[in-house]
């Protein structure tokens, strides 16, 4: 094995803590232990030596890879000449019982013929930095219990099975090569503890597999959708339930780092965090299709994330609501497919980015819209940010894209500045909350009135990315789906226009102008991919100015962009034909969803409505209010 394979070649497994992905070559090549954001075990997939790997010894003539209904339990068929060789790979769910070590479950399976295959198990911590000492264990007492054990520092593994690999002489690797007939099946569970003195226990990998099963079943009947493309929907929303982080509640971008999204570049960046701005997109996505706990969980994690002085208030957090996401290179990988740097951490935690304002006070009252309680708390948290705004919203930010180049004024972040301010009016007037309601309602005026002068260009009669400017940006296509402007107003449909002469390719719309020089913009090389997430924004935009038609059109062909086991990663290049950025990402599938919900049924964002169909009892909420 020379390298990765293609960023759509890999699937998802993930145990609602922690994710691995799997190649179609069968190969394990990325697993972060024991959550999301902790060091890669095997780091293959940016260049590492780590890789957990199971496939056929002799030639294979085709792959079918699929996922068991809407489950995380990933089947991939090997057709060679000799017969069929399946590979079944999970991670054994841990939503209820979070202090189980997490686990990766491999079973091969002969279905027909028989099948030489080799199993290579090259295990490296710390993102391939730390060689472990891996030694074979036989056990008698209590039990007879034989395994290999992988001890560097901290970090200890465990891998069970029927037949257990051994050391390959002049290498540090371990192998197990053998055959499989039809009907016969062999297993082997890799095992994280916390503690080399308290290793885990044994498991049954049939019996983890029924109730692997058995939880996606129970989680996906909840899912309440009768749309066209439910298969695409419900993929979807089952990959968002993956990067939940089960303890918090948090959500992760992607479950990977440093998966360029241009080649070649240096637009590498770690996702495996929680961004502020995904919390309206989250919570319309889970809540508006049936699944409330995960979005009560969101909404739980996001107060307690950015409870604190509104001035420290930050884009993103940790999954557990940390702080302190210090960026830094792992020098010693080369990166996906030679393309570094390897960033561990994202500097850009630090950056003002007005809009995350707007996004935090939008997803907190679309939570009280779905039937949410608002806490004392909660509100008192909000209020907060929203006299910190008014004191900052003037100045310039880096925006929704964390422009790594000048602070600007950018449209999409004015513009939600607004939103903070409307959903605050609204919460008084709505809900009977507590506030200056008539200062609120004078500052978003206020705002609203610089965003259509400044903002809009007569010239090339559209929206620009920043004040003054003459470049074009996605982003505002977001402007009717937050209700700041219909999307039947003619500079709304003229700059729906501009942004399909100059970012649009096919059904593709890039983020902004990116060439292959240093941009001044944002400071980095190479021309990047188009941002899947604005693709489907285009969609929701032809919606809202009326050119539904050409929205379904779009949103069929980009429904049939996904790989073929229905995973999105953050861009697509139209030039290559592959994905580019981390994957898989949550903000493709986010906006999937919406977009399915914007055109055929569910509530979407910029609607008023109540879970039960009525208008609040804002005489009861202000009663209740007043009491505080």
């Amino acid at each position: 094995m020379t390298g990765p394979g293609l960023i759509e070649d890999y699937a998802l497994l993930s145990d609602l803590r922690t994710a691995a992905l799997v190649g179609k070559d069968g190969s394990l090549d990325w697993l972060c232990l024991p959550r999301f954001d902790a060091p890669a075990c095997f780091a293959r997939l940016l260049g590492g030596e780590g890789r957990w790997a199971i496939a056929p010894t002799e030639p294979v003539r085709e792959v079918r890879r699929r996922y068991r209904e809407n489950s995380l339990v990933l089947e991939t068929e090997f057709r060679t000449d000799s017969g069929v060789l399946q590979l079944i790979d999970f991670m054994p769910p841990h939503e209820v019982n979070q202090h189980d070590e997490p686990c990766v479950v491999r079973i091969v399976e002969g279905v027909s013929g028989e099948v030489g295959f080799q199993l290579d198990w090259v295990l490296r911590f710390d993102y391939g930095d730390s060689v472990p000492w891996v030694r074979r264990v036989g056990e008698t007492d209590p039990v007879l219990d034989e395994y290999v054990l992988g001890i560097a520092g901290p970090h200890t593994v465990v891998l069970r099975g029927e037949e257990l690999p051994t050391r390959v002489d002049g290498e540090r690797a371990h192998r197990h090569t053998g055959t499989i007939s039809a009907g016969q099946r062999m297993s082997w569970v890799l095992q994280w503890s916390s503690d080399p003195d308290q290793l885990p226990a044994p498991m049954d990998p049939e019996q983890e597999l029924l109730e692997c099963e058995e939880f996606w079943r129970n989680w996906s009947a909840k899912i309440v959708y009768d749309g066209p493309y439910p298969k695409a929907v419900r993929r979807s929303l089952a990959t968002l339930k993956a990067l939940i982080y089960a303890p918090t509640g948090g959500i992760v971008a992607a479950p990977t780092t440093s998966l360029p999204e241009a080649v070649p570049g240096n637009r590498n960046w770690d996702y495996r965090y929680c961004w502020l701005r995904d919390a309206t997109l989250v919570l319309l996505a889970l809540d508006d299709l049936g699944c409330t706990s995960e979005a009560e969980a969101w909404r739980r994690w996001l107060v307690r994330s950015v409870a604190g002085d509104p001035a420290d208030l930050q884009i993103m957090y940790g999954v557990g609501g940390e702080r302190h996401l210090i960026e830094w290179e792992a020098d010693w990988l080369r990166g996906y497919r030679d393309t570094g740097p390897v960033r561990v951490g994202n500097a850009a935690y630090r950056q003002r980015q007005l809009d995350v304002y707007g996004e935090v006070m939008d997803a907190l009252h679309l939570a009280r819209e779905r039937g949410l309680v608002e806490s004392e708390d909660s509100w008192a948290v909000q209020r907060g940010m929203l006299s910190h705004l008014e004191r900052i919203w003037r100045q310039p930010d880096r925006g929704l894209w964390e422009v790594r180049g000048p602070d600007r004024h950018f449209t999409h972040s004015q513009v939600m500045v607004w939103v903070a301010f409307d959903r605050a009016v609204r919460g008084a007037e709505e809900d009977g909350l507590p506030g200056p309601v008539e200062h609120w309602r004078q500052l978003r005026d206020e705002v609203r009135e610089e965003v259509l002068r400044r903002a809009w260009n007569p010239e090339i009669r559209a929206f620009t990315q920043f004040y003054g400017g003459t470049s074009l940006d996605a982003s505002v296509l977001l402007l009717p789906a937050v209700g700041f402007l219909s999307g039947r107003d003619d500079r709304m449909r003229s700059t729906v226009d501009a942004i399909q002469r100059e970012l649009q390719h096919g059904v593709l719309v890039d983020r902004y102008t990116t060439t292959d020089e240093p941009s001044e913009l944002d400071g980095l090389s190479g021309r990047e991919g188009s941002f899947l997430a604005c693709s489907f924004w285009m969609v929701d935009a032809l919606v809202y100015c009326g050119r539904r038609g050409e929205a379904e059109r779009m949103f069929a062909e980009l429904v049939e962009m996904a790989n073929d086991v229905g995973l999105y990663s953050e861009e697509f290049d139209a030039e290559s034909g592959c994905f580019t950025g981390n994957f898989p990402q949550a903000f493709s599938h986010l906006a999937l969803v919406n977009s399915a919900a914007v055109l055929y049924g569910g509530r979407t964002r910029e609607q008023k409505s109540r879970r039960n169909g009525t208008a609040a009892d804002t005489s009861a909420a202000q009663s209740r209010w007043e009491k505080m």
